[in-house]
């Protein structure tokens, strides 16, 4: 059985693999050069010309003959350009998962040309779907594959003469692109029992301007009279006026475990890539009820996104996790608590995390001393493969599972929420328990 600290190994080395720089192709040759139909018949040629003079056969040499005539006939003279230079446009910079993009590749030149062959090397994240061809046109479809910040790579175009007999390599660069995980899905908006005085759509225990009404009150002298509420009024014989509830927004920060990028040896799923598709799906969800949320990855580099609203919001988000992966190749010694300017004060906080890094369990054991109302949301790893018969194993995976649920329980036993999220399914089905009542934070 493989340990944990070896699947964080293979796991950081595997996150790197589509990160690392990938050896570029060394640059084209310059200017013009044969081209493959002239290679096959300047081979016929000389293989005719060869065979004449070890047999002693004249007539041979009429095979040699053909392709010389050809390449005469077909000789592009001064109708080759002289210039040529080509320009990319991407339909779109930004994209999510899944979602395909358009590369056209535009050839300008001051001559006569014929035939365009693209040989594109991509980067990582993007797969070619299909390509289209034209005299001076080529557009690429690309399926972005994973989320991430990519360079899309470049593509040599060589371009042919009228005849095809000579050829000229062009090479263009496509840049970069943006590709945002696909959110998980999630609407459930928990709140904690104390919130900020900023109007929202929660609504409190305390009075206050609302729709809902939580009880009935004496009428005092100067309130509309549009609020009274008539059977009580009947019934006591005075003036009685609606009470409602005052509604409130709630500041949230999701906090983002990028210490390590463990996969699950049965299914391969990542839990770096599961935990930003589940913060992004309780982003949309926090924003939909106009509610301020920001966002804390801990890894190589401590992260922060102060809290805001609205739909542009989400996108600033997203982007400033796309380097998260990057974190993975070095390690923050002695982090055990996060910068006071990452957390409004009061702030709920979700965590999502593996539970596999004891620096994360010091961190959160900050934030509970804090006061801050938390919730973890622990993204499984898997169990560690064990080989069947093996005693030795099937030991080390009992320790193990005795010490995760040791993890668990120190932080409930801190009155801590421990939720389990599984790959593939809603984020509400985590978090529908936690609808029974309000998160409590430590009272300070």
């Amino acid at each position: 059985m493989t340990s944990p600290a070896t699947d964080l190994t293979r796991s950081q080395e595997s996150a790197w693999a589509g990160f690392r720089p990938s050896t570029a192709p060394p640059p084209p040759p310059p200017g013009w050069r044969a081209s493959e139909r002239t290679l096959r018949l300047l081979t016929v040629a000389a293989v005719a010309v060869v065979a004449a003079l070890v047999t002693g056969h004249a007539w041979l040499l009429a095979l040699a003959a053909g392709p010389a005539v050809l390449l005469t006939l077909a000789a592009p003279g001064r109708t080759r350009p002289t210039r040529i230079d080509a320009e990319a446009h991407l339909s779109t910079r930004r994209c999510f998962e899944g979602e395909q993009l358009t590369a056209r590749i535009r050839v300008r030149h001051d001559g006569a040309a014929g035939l365009l062959d693209p040989a594109p090397a991509l980067g990582p994240g993007l797969e070619l779907t299909a390509e289209r061809i034209s005299l001076d046109t080529v557009e690429l479809t690309l399926t972005a594959t994973r989320w991430g910040r990519w360079t899309i790579g470049q593509v040599d175009l060589d371009v042919y003469d009228a005849g095809h007999l000579t050829r000229r390599t062009v090479r263009v660069e496509l840049g970069e692109i943006e590709v945002f995980p696909v959110p998980g899905g999630a609407r459930l908006t928990p709140i904690p029992v104390r919130l900020p005085e900023r109007l929202g759509e929660h609504t409190t225990r305390q009075h206050g301007e609302g729709v809902e009404v939580n009880g009935v009150r004496p009428h005092v002298w100067g309130e509309r009279q549009r609020r009274i509420h008539w059977p009580s009024t009947t019934r006591r014989g005075s003036i009685q006026l609606n009470q409602f509830s005052a509604e409130r927004a709630v500041d949230t920060v999701l906090l983002l475990d990028a210490l390590g990028d463990f996969r699950d040896p049965a299914t391969g799923v990542s839990t770096l890539d599961e935990s930003l598709r589940a913060a992004a799906g309780l982003t949309r969800a926090y924003l939909r009820t106009h509610d301020r949320i920001g966002l804390v990855s801990v890894g190589g580099t401590t992260r922060w996104l102060r809290a805001g609203t609205g739909e542009p919001h989400f996108y600033r988000i997203v982007q400033s996790v796309l380097d998260v992966r990057k974190d993975l190749g070095y390690r923050t010694p002695e982090l055990n608590r996060l910068p006071p300017p990452a957390l409004p004060p009061g702030a709920l906080v979700y965590a999502f995390t593996p539970l596999a890094d004891q620096r994360m369990l010091d961190v959160l054991g900050d934030l509970a001393d804090r006061g801050n109302p938390l919730v973890v949301v622990e993204i499984p790893t898997g169990d560690p493969q064990v080989e069947p018969g093996d005693e030795v194993d099937a030991s080390a995976l009992r320790l193990w599972r005795i010490d995760r649920d040791a993890m668990r329980f120190a932080l409930r036993n801190r009155g801590i929420p421990v939720v389990a999220h599984t790959a593939g399914e809603a984020l509400d089905l985590a978090l529908a328990p936690l609808l029974r009542g309000r998160i409590q934070g430590r009272q300070r």
